[in-house]
């Protein structure tokens, strides 16, 4: 039962990630191709992040409320779907801003409920969120690596077929994922607000966004950076699978890491790299091995980073709070956190030039390691019951 639990909950983060390692490094090429600035790039890529402050949490509520999270994953992934289709008839601005908005309000809530469902399965089983969260890393690397390579081949009009044929079978299978009810602790639940008003929480979600913020950047215009400085396609996909080839290898670490290792100090470990990774990437563009450096640190930038926030918010957050925990966890650092890093940076892009805005961005974890060292009083190690 556990074996087939891992397998289905592996097999849907493998697709997801696989949609995502198609989407992040290729389609700001693809709009680029359409001959959109910089400031209409960071738009139309920021309302994913835009549409992750409203949206998650609705389906967050509606998830908590019903207590049917996978029926939820199902719809969303079937409207975002359908949403997306609207793609091959869009020619303008206006027409592919309205299908990426039609599709970003049900794509971005997927999986934040996924989160909570899995961590929820985990809860029940003792299993670890690593091992399976790896799997989306591995389906990231394969999806980034061979698009590239046929990106070069053919052109960057593939990626929009591409992210169709992965849509349906994320769809698919989210069929298969099975639901997992909550059982409350007491006769009723906890007030939210009351976590939210949480100093460690307040402190922890600040963070979380200025870290996304840069990130944000990051995951809108590092491919058209690196193309504008003369990388091939497949150079660039290469690049993207180095970083997420470290990330599984910290996944695989983290349980003893976290066995090891309070969160907090997870956490501003994390935020420290990320001030030198974004200043090497902002400095050094032109030097390929300071790039690959760069691109190594995405382990501690990305990886071990959220994986000590997940757990962070579900400790904060108790069991009957989850899905809407995550919910409020996405909507401010990857929706407020990663608007600002995507549209402030195409707009910053525009005026003063990619390298001085990358290399700008590393001061956000700067800020961020500022407040999580004054403001996460909590620093609980992992546990195997820390859902309770």
């Amino acid at each position: 039962m556990i074996h087939s639990l891992y397998w289905r909950l592996s097999r849907f983060y493998f697709f997801y990630y696989f949609f995502v390692g198609l989407f992040v490094p290729y389609w700001g090429l693809y709009l680029q191709s359409k001959n959109f600035t910089a400031f209409q790039i960071g738009i139309l890529l920021s309302l994913f992040q835009i549409s992750r402050i409203f949206a998650p949490n609705f389906w967050g509520w509606l998830a908590d409320h019903t207590n049917k999270r996978a029926r939820w994953i199902r719809l969303a992934s079937f409207i975002g779907c359908l949403g997306y289709i609207g793609v091959f008839w869009a020619d303008s601005f206006f027409l592919i801003f309205l299908v990426m908005m039609s599709m970003s309000l049900f794509t971005s809530s997927t999986i934040p409920l996924a989160e909570s469902l899995t961590l929820s399965h985990l809860a029940a089983t003792n299993g670890s969120y690593s091992n399976i969260r790896l799997w989306g890393s591995v389906g990231f690397i394969i999806a980034s690596f061979f698009l590239g390579i046929l990106i070069d081949r053919y052109s960057v009009t593939i990626l929009i077929w591409a992210l169709l044929f992965t849509q349906l079978i994320i769809l698919c299978l989210s069929f298969s994922i099975p639901d997992k009810k909550f059982e409350l602790i007491g006769n009723a639940k906890r007030s939210i607000f009351k976590i939210l008003k949480k100093p460690e929480v307040i402190s922890l979600l600040i963070g979380c966004a200025l870290m996304v913020s840069s990130h944000g950047l990051l995951y809108n215009f590092y491919s058209i950076f690196l193309k504008e400085q003369g990388y091939s396609s497949s150079l660039i996909g290469i690049l993207w699978s180095i970083g997420v080839i470290f990330e599984i290898f910290i996944f695989i670490l983290m349980p003893k890491i976290l066995s090891k290792f309070h969160l907090k100090e997870v956490l501003l470990i994390s935020l420290f790299l990320a001030v030198i990774r974004f200043f090497l990437i902002g400095n050094y563009v032109d030097i390929l091995w300071i790039l690959i450096l760069a691109q190594i640190l995405h382990a501690a930038t990305f990886g071990s980073f959220h994986v000590a926030s997940v757990e962070l918010v579900s400790i904060h957050f108790h069991r009957e709070h989850h899905s809407r925990g995550q919910s409020i966890y996405n909507s401010i650092t990857y929706g407020l956190g990663g608007t600002v890093g995507g549209l402030g940076g195409g707009f910053m892009i525009d005026q003063y030039g990619a390298a001085n805005t990358f290399m700008f961005s590393s001061i956000l974890p700067l800020i961020a390691f500022i407040v999580i060292f004054f403001g996460l009083k909590n620093t609980i190690k992992r546990s195997k019951n820390i859902y309770n």
